[in-house]
C-alpha cells in the first residue's frame, strides 16, 4: 500500500515485491518537492530560487502572493502553461506506471491529472474511482482526488461530488481514498504546519458502516499516522516518496 509517490519511480518498482497486490493512493506528480525543492515540474521550469520563494509564501498560507509569483513567471517563459504542464506530466506518468506490478489497484490523488491515465495504465493496474472490487475475497472500496483548496490542485472537486463517490462505494471491508477523513489529528501536517483538508462525509461513511480500515494518504507528516474511528483503523499509509516503504496490510 502506497500513496503520494510523487515521482519515486525507483522504490515504487520494488513497493509490490512479496505481496498479492499494490494498492496505490494517488499523487504520483510531483510539481514541487517541499523538502527538497531542486526536484519537481517547477523547479525544472522556473529554477530552485524560485521554488524557494513559492514554497515560503505557501507555508505562510499567503496564497494570494503565490499564485501572483506563479503569474508573473509564467508570463516570462513564453510557453503554453498547460501544454508545458502536461508534457513533464507524461514523463512522470510514463515511468511511474511502467514499474508498477500486477496486479496493481490504484485512485488518484489530488495533484493527479485522471484523463491522462488511460493512456499509461497498464493490463495489469485496475484505477478505481468511486467503485469497489474484491481483492483476495476482502471488499475494496475507492474513492480518489481531493476536495477544493486555495492550492488549486488539479484534481480538486466539491464536497456534493466527493461525498457521492463515497456513497457509490457503500458497505466495504477495507476503505481507500487519497485525503483522510475530518479528524484534526489525521489531517494536520506537523511539517507544512498547517491543517490539510479531510472529508466530512468520508468520516460520517466510517461511522455508519465501519469498515474494517480505513487506508488514505495526502497528509505527509500527519500529527498522528493513525487512529481508531470507533471499530475502525484508520491509516495513513505514508508519505511514500520522502519513506520509499511500503506500507503492509495482512488478514
Amino acid at each position: 500500500m502506497v500513496s503520494d509517490v510523487h515521482g519515486n519511480a525507483r522504490d515504487l518498482a520494488r513497493a509490490g515485491d512479496g505481496a498479492d497486490a499494490l494498492v496505490c493512493l494517488g499523487d504520483l506528480v510531483l510539481f514541487l518537492d517541499y523538502a527538497d525543492h531542486s526536484r519537481g515540474i517547477f523547479p525544472d521550469l522556473f529554477g530552485v530560487e524560485n521554488a524557494d520563494r513559492i514554497v515560503e509564501l505557501r507555508t505562510a498560507r499567503r496564497f494570494e502572493e503565490a499564485r501572483e509569483l506563479g503569474a508573473r513567471l509564467w508570463s516570462g517563459v513564453g510557453t503554453d502553461r498547460a501544454a508545458a504542464i502536461e508534457e513533464a506530466v507524461r514523463k512522470q506518468y510514463a515511468e511511474m506506471f511502467a514499474v508498477m506490478p500486477t496486479p496493481t489497484y490504484a485512485t488518484y490523488g489530488n495533484v493527479d491529472i485522471p484523463m491522462l491515465w488511460p493512456e499509461y495504465a497498464g493490463p495489469g493496474t485496475t484505477v478505481l474511482d468511486g467503485e469497489r472490487v474484491e481483492i483476495e475475497g476482502r471488499t475494496f472500496g475507492f474513492v480518489g482526488g481531493g476536495l477544493r483548496t486555495p492550492m488549486r490542485t488539479p484534481y480538486e472537486i466539491s464536497d456534493e461530488e466527493y461525498a457521492a463517490k463515497i456513497e457509490a462505494v457503500g458497505e466495504v471491508d477495507v476503505l481507500c481514498t487519497h485525503i483522510p477523513p475530518e479528524v484534526p489529528e489525521l489531517v494536520y501536517d506537523t511539517v507544512a504546519r498547517r491543517f490539510e483538508r479531510g472529508s466530512r462525509a468520508l468520516l460520517d461513511a466510517i461511522r455508519r458502516t465501519r469498515p474494517r480500515y480505513s487506508l488514505f494518504g495526502h497528509v505527509h507528516q500527519p500529527l498522528a499516522p493513525r487512529m481508531r474511528i470507533g471499530t475502525t483503523e484508520c491509516v495513513n499509509v505514508g508519505h511514500f516518496a520522502g519513506t520509499g516503504r511500503p506500507w503492509v496490510l495482512e488478514w
